[in-house]
């Protein structure tokens, strides 16, 4: 198997930052200028607790759109990534949904982003927002090519949350990943059925053990469950946990973004 480094570090803790509702989607609310200033102030907090990445998400424009957005979301998550790299040195990821991967890839090589977290890569699946009927690894890393984003690199869902499997039931996990890998992700991700469900142990085990890439763990992690993965992947996405109540809409509390360092600080201590 190869080193599993992603980031230049063979453990990588990534914070979530769940952009508020940009303008244009049904929940939007507040001027873009409270929507950059708090994600700042979450790339703050993240930053000054010692995670080691960043990773914004417009995870309030629910409902999603299926498969592109309109500039409008485009503009913002790039002010979005823009506000937060000037605040945090830390490398940053973006995620546009549903699966708006061209969009995210544009707003990374915009922002001087690391990586783009991509739904769909490989396969068809049933989304909650609709079929997605064409695997993007395709004509994604051909764009990724066209706009010289090669330095982006792609951490790619696999068997994804809020989404049926049905059309895909004779693939294995581990078949999923190794596909996933051969057409060129830079890692693959794994998740439990929503978010903030724990991902099953031995489905992070199974995919580990399948492909040569660095494994992600993308929903459901807590200080009580982290042992449990620790050892079966390299990059912990932490979004859910983080938030006041463990709840992913609420406001960060930084109580719980220091309990979860600490978590991590714990087992890397023990090697």
């Amino acid at each position: 198997m190869g080193s599993r480094v992603l980031l230049d570090k063979p453990k990588t803790v990534v914070g979530m930052i769940h952009a508020g509702a940009l303008p244009g989607t049904p929940r939007h609310c507040e001027g873009l200028d409270a929507i950059i200033a708090r994600a700042a102030q979450e790339a703050r907090v993240y930053t000054a607790a010692g995670y080691d990445a960043l990773l914004i998400e417009n995870m309030h424009d629910v409902p999603y759109l299926c498969g592109s957005v309109g500039a409008e979301i485009v503009a913002g998550m790039t002010a979005v990534g823009v506000a937060v790299r000037r605040e945090s040195p830390l490398p940053l990821g973006v995620q546009i949904l549903a699966a708006a991967n061209r969009e995210a890839l544009a707003v990374a090589q915009a922002v001087e982003a690391a990586f783009v977290r991509v739904e769909n890569f490989a396969y068809a699946h049933v989304a909650d927002e609709g079929l997605m009927p064409t695997a993007e690894a395709g004509p994604l890393l051909r764009y990724r090519r066209q706009i010289g984003a090669e330095s982006v690199k792609i951490i790619a869902d696999v068997k994804k949350k809020h989404s049926s499997h049905a059309l895909t039931a004779d693939v294995s996990l581990a078949e999923a990943a190794r596909t996933t890998e051969f057409f060129g992700a830079d890692a693959i991700v794994v998740t439990g059925t929503a978010t903030g469900q724990p991902t099953a142990p031995e489905d992070v085990a199974t995919v580990r053990h399948a492909v040569n890439v660095p494994v992600c763990i993308g929903s459901g992690l807590t200080p009580e469950n982290l042992p449990g993965l620790w050892p079966h992947a390299n990059v912990f996405i932490v979004g859910s946990y983080v938030k006041q109540d463990g709840l992913w809409s609420n406001a960060l509390d930084a109580e719980r973004v220091a309990r979860f360092v600490e978590a991590v600080t714990r087992l890397r201590a023990a090697g």
